[in-house]
């Protein structure tokens, strides 16, 4: 049996049609199929009757935010999010992905840069072998991309999932934050806000479920996974 074919189909959601048309341009000489919607409405619109790789999301639009549209998306789909957006300032691209974003890129950036991050998604996120990662009481499994804290299920966004993935084959290893952009994100250097968001929401969820995992910070470095022992 031959294994599907991933979906390359990219929408972009931006209001300002010239920038929406050149990364359009560009990711289609990439061999992407890209769809376009200036307004919340159409983007819903085409979530609803198209599979879609990924989401190219701009903040300000003329109904909805793209703040609320992620938190819709967010609610059902695991889809990846990136943020595109002319807002630069710390709070925007923390808020950004704390509401389950992979990523928040801004507007001032290359296309070329942009294409970049959307090919790293795209790597990551391709056919694995089949396997489970078990450690102190956690398991996730890459078949179905589910985790699980002892038999409890616990969702996950994408990035998430792929956080606890590097956690769960290194434990005990500690994994600095370019290492952790460079493998998670696909780029070298960056704002380490990104890291620090993402694992925050990751260690909330784990340890509301349990004592005997943590991410441990390694401060002034990275993060590690270990086994709390109690006594």
């Amino acid at each position: 049996m031959g294994t599907k074919q991933m979906s390359r189909r990219i929408l972009i959601v931006d209001d300002e049609k010239e920038i929406a048309d050149l990364l359009e341009d560009f990711l289609m000489v990439e061999g992407f199929d890209v769809l376009k919607a200036f307004n919340a409405k159409e983007a819903r619109e085409h979530l609803e009757r198209e599979e879609i790789f990924l989401v190219l999301l701009d903040i300000m639009m003329p109904d909805d935010s793209g703040f609320t549209l992620c938190k819709e998306i967010r609610r059902t789909s695991s889809i990846p999010i990136l943020f595109l957006s002319a807002l630069d300032d710390d709070t925007s691209k923390i808020r950004g992905l704390s509401i389950g974003a992979d990523d928040y890129i801004v507007k001032n950036a290359s296309p070329g840069e942009i294409v970049a991050r959307v090919k790293a998604v795209e790597r990551r996120i391709g056919p694995t072998l089949s396997s489970t990662l078990s450690y102190a009481g956690v398991s996730l499994h890459t078949d179905s991309r589910t985790f699980q804290v002892g038999n409890e299920r616990v969702n996950l966004t994408g990035k998430e999932y792929e956080l606890m993935h590097l956690f769960l084959e290194g434990p005990n290893q500690v994994y600095t934050y370019e290492q952790i952009l460079e493998r998670i994100w696909g780029y070298e250097g960056g704002d380490f806000h990104t890291v620090r968001v993402h694992v925050a929401k990751l260690r909330e969820k784990v340890q509301e479920k349990t004592s005997r995992f943590q991410i441990s910070t390694v401060w002034g470095v990275g993060y590690k996974a270990e086994e709390l022992i109690h006594a």
